[in-house]
């Protein structure tokens, strides 16, 4: 049997519309169970895709203090993250989980009916 040449994957070269970033970190923010730091690893990816010298210019951070944040490493402060969302061109919402089995979530509801004059 032959040897299986294998190649590392690279999220970031997959990274190229403001919607594939947004859908990525919105999966990441799903997968992350309250870890900051894989929080901010996508956040690297992400900056990594559309090129991390520009985004630390437009957060207003050094290349190398942004990479060090978002390693995956460490904890950002949430100044930064908000910064680097911001230099992203995204933006963080809040909305009510739905519940296991629920079938509708509060973003769905509908609106009440109108009565008849």
């Amino acid at each position: 049997m032959g040897r299986t040449m294998t190649t590392r994957f690279d999220v970031a070269e997959h990274l190229r519309t403001p919607e594939e970033m947004a859908a990525y970190l919105e999966a990441c923010f799903e997968e992350a169970q309250g870890d900051a730091t894989f929080i901010a690893k996508a956040l690297g990816d992400i900056a990594r895709a559309k090129g991390m010298a520009q985004v630390a210019r437009d957060a207003g951070l050094s290349r190398e203090s942004l990479y060090k944040a978002l390693s995956g490493e460490r904890s950002p402060g949430f100044d930064t993250i908000l910064r680097v969302v911001g230099a992203l061109g995204l933006a963080l919402h809040a909305k009510v989980p739905q519940k296991p089995g629920s079938r509708r979530s509060i973003t769905r509801a509908r609106a009440p009916k109108r009565r008849a004059a």
